[in-house]
This record gives C-alpha cells, sequence and structure tokens, in this order.
C-alpha cells in the first residue's frame, strides 16, 4: 500500500470550476478572485481578503504596509519555513530568533521578551512580531498581545497552517478565528494546505488602509486593478503609486479556491478524524509522544508531527523514516530550526545550542500523513509500521529478569 504525505481534496465542482474559466477567455486576476477573496474574508470573519500568489508575497505586503524599515528588528520563530524569515530579509531588515515551547512547538513568549530587550539594549528598534502557528494550532495569544502592547510591537500571523484555527482566553469566551488579534494575518493555499488552489495565498486585515496599501502593492503599485481596466466599469487610464510587486493571484487558481472556501468546515472535520484516530491508534506507543493540544484551541491538523523517544530507540529519526518509506508511507520533517541553517548560521553567527529547545526537538520529529481522503486501511497500515519499526528496534537494558 503506498501512502503519500499528502493528497489535495480537489472534486468535479472545482475541475468544472476552472473548465468554466478557461472557456470565458478571462484567466487572469479577475471577478472569480474579487468573489474568492470574499468568500475567504466571510469565513474567517475578517473584514477585508487579498489574494496573492502565496503566502510568502501575503507576508511580504504585511510588512510592507506596516512600514517595515532596513535595520529594524522582526521577531521571527526559528521553528518554521523559510518564508516567515526571508520576508525581513527583502528589507534588509533583521529577523531576531525566537526559540519555540517544548510542547506546541509555537514561540515562547519569554524567550522573545528576553530577545526584545536584548534587542533594545543594543539599540535595535523591533516594530513587528512575526508568530506563526505551528502545524495549525494558534500559540500563546495572550502573550503575544502582552508583548505588542509593553513594547509597542505590531503583530503578523503567520497563519499558513490555519484554515480554520481558532483560540479563546477562557472556557467561558466565545471563540475567536485566527486574525482576529493581529494587524495582518497571512494564509497559504499551496498543494498542501487545508484548503487549497495549487499555489496562492491571502493577507487579511480589518484595517482598510492596510488593505488597501496591499492591493496596490500586489499589482506593481498601479492605482487601480488591471483587470478592472478591460471591463466596461473600468478605465484604460492608471498611475503607478508606489514600486510594487506582481504578485495577484490568477482566476484559474481563485476558480479552485472558491469550492476549497465553500468545503472548508468538511475538510477540517475529515482531518480532525484523522488526527482523533491517530491518536487512539498510537496511545499505547511509550517511546513515542503525539501532538500536545493547548487547551481553549480549534486546531486546524495541517500536521500531525510525533517526536520520537530517541533515548529508548536503537534507530536515529533518519532511520525512523526510512523504514517507513521501505513501507510505502510517506513522511516529512518540519522542520529543521531557521538558526541551523547555513545562511543564518553564517550571517547571524548562529550556533544550534542558541535555541535548545527547537535543537533538542529537531533530531525527533515526524510528521505523519495527514489528508482529508485517509481511510481506515491507511491509518491502520501506518498504526501497524510504526508499531513494527519501534518493536524491532527497542534498547535492550541489560537488565535480567529475576
Amino acid at each position: 500500500m503506498q501512502i503519500p504525505f499528502h493528497k489535495p481534496y480537489i472534486t468535479e465542482a472545482e475541475i468544472q470550476e476552472v473548465v468554466e474559466t478557461l472557456r470565458s477567455g478571462w484567466l487572469t486576476t479577475g471577478a472569480k478572485t474579487k468573489a474568492f477573496e470574499q468568500a475567504f474574508s466571510d469565513y474567517i470573519g475578517l473584514d477585508h481578503a487579498v489574494a496573492v500568489n502565496s503566502c510568502t508575497a501575503a507576508l511580504h505586503l504585511a510588512l510592507e504596509t506596516l512600514g517595515l524599515q532596513e535595520g529594524q528588528g522582526v521577531l521571527v520563530p526559528t521553528m518554521t519555513f523559510a518564508a516567515t524569515a526571508e520576508v525581513v530579509r527583502y528589507f534588509k531588515a533583521i529577523p531576531i530568533l525566537v526559540d519555540c515551547t517544548g510542547d506546541d512547538f509555537n514561540m515562547d513568549i519569554d524567550d522573545a521578551q528576553r530577545k526584545i530587550e536584548s534587542a533594545q539594549a543594543r539599540g535595535l528598534e523591533v516594530p513587528v512580531i512575526m508568530a506563526m502557528h505551528y502545524g495549525g494550532q494558534i500559540g500563546d495569544v495572550g502573550g503575544l498581545l502582552r508583548l505588542a502592547k509593553q513594547y509597542g510591537a505590531r503583530i503578523i500571523e503567520d497563519a499558513a497552517h490555519c484554515c480554520p484555527g481558532k483560540y479563546r482566553h477562557r472556557e467561558t469566551d466565545p471563540w475567536l478565528s485566527v486574525g482576529s488579534f493581529s494587524d495582518v494575518s497571512c494564509y497559504s493555499f499551496y498543494a498542501n494546505k487545508c484548503i487549497t488552489t495549487g499555489e496562492g495565498g491571502m493577507a487579511c486585515t480589518n484595517d482598510a488602509r492596510h488593505a488597501e496599501r496591499m492591493r496596490i502593492m500586489a499589482l506593481h503599485g498601479i492605482s487601480r486593478d488591471a483587470w478592472k481596466r478591460f471591463t466596461a466599469d473600468g478605465s484604460w487610464y492608471y498611475e503607478i503609486l508606489a514600486p510594487g510587486f506582481k504578485y495577484n493571484l490568477s482566476d484559474i487558481a481563485s476558480a479552485i479556491g472558491i469550492h476549497q472556501v465553500r468545503k472548508a468546515d468538511f475538510l477540517h472535520a475529515e482531518r480532525v478524524r484523522v488526527a482523533k484516530t491517530y491518536g487512539r491508534l498510537l496511545a499505547d506507543i511509550e517511546e513515542l509522544d503525539t501532538p500536545f493540544e493547548r487547551p481553549n484551541r480549534i486546531h486546524s491538523w495541517h500536521l500531525y508531527p510525533i517526536r520520537l523517544k530517541l533515548d529508548r530507540l536503537r534507530i536515529d529519526r533518519a532511520g525512523f523514516m526510512t523504514e517507513l518509506k521501505s513501507r510505502g508511507i510517506g513522511a516529512s520533517v518540519h522542520w529543521l530550526p531557521l538558526h541551523m541553517h547555513p545562511y543564518y548560521r553564517e550571517t547571524f553567527g548562529y550556533k544550534p545550542e542558541d535555541f535548545p529547545v527547537a535543537a533538542a526537538s529537531y533530531d525527533s520529529l515526524v510528521s505523519l500523513p495527514i489528508f482529508p481522503a485517509m481511510d481506515e486501511a491507511q491509518l491502520s497500515a501506518i498504526s501497524a509500521a510504526i508499531h513494527e519499526i519501534i518493536a524491532h528496534n527497542l534498547k535492550t537494558t541489560g537488565l535480567i529478569n529475576v
């Protein structure tokens, strides 16, 4: 049985919408993209949504609209994908890396405060905190808000893994959507994300000024959407207001997104089903930890990361993944922490021990397949494989039972 790490859930509705778009003669940003933006805005519960061609583009636009300047600092988790920090470097600004917690791998607020105070002591301004929600679970919202208020920083949420993601401060409070506590929140529709357009992203905000700036900068900094110039309501005339970027999302991609957002709750329920099944099937294995669920959170379950207890095994993480692969099971790792990559080591002088929790976690993390169409047979096969690999690689204690 071959089990991929991910398989997108595409139905005939998406296919027919794409076909209709191709036959319409309008392929680039147009009416379908506007419809997708509105549908996503309604679903997330934020006032404005700007569709772009990646979450990386959304993060870049978010920093631009918040006015990040060369030489300033941005708090960024070290346990994240490359995009979260690389967009800071686009401005020749400084990504100030922060360690993660040992349970949900989100930003450690205590370490974040230490990093802000150290930066300010060196005369480095830190106007932005970039919070990434690892695997689809929102981190310490209260801590982030306290930091932002205390140090006068703005918050951007890298919500690439969250659709949906929700939190509340106490059990008696109403649920709040991801994006509710930040200046801008950014989402990914890459092929393996919770909903997909193949490639794509969205920048969301409740601030109309931020939304307008991001729309302008997403399309060369011109004064009106290009597609409007060729409709009855448009004009051939436009002006360049700023040196912008080429980040717009096509109607072909949005045609997929329109139907993906309509079934987002169904797709989420299916990922929850898979996660709960994993939790039940793997609960008896003492040599690994299943994911920690923070209280008062609705987890999107983009990832299902297990952590191997390597001190109990005669196999390392690489060997474990090789064994899974030999059984036809796709798995991945999220991620090599940023401070351990050559660029950040060489540019900023980071050492693995500078972020001890992230460094220690990395060696034991394995992301198991999780996608809506997974069936019981696939989940049972993965569980059986993990049980077998663990059983065959237990360390012996050297003790003789008497």
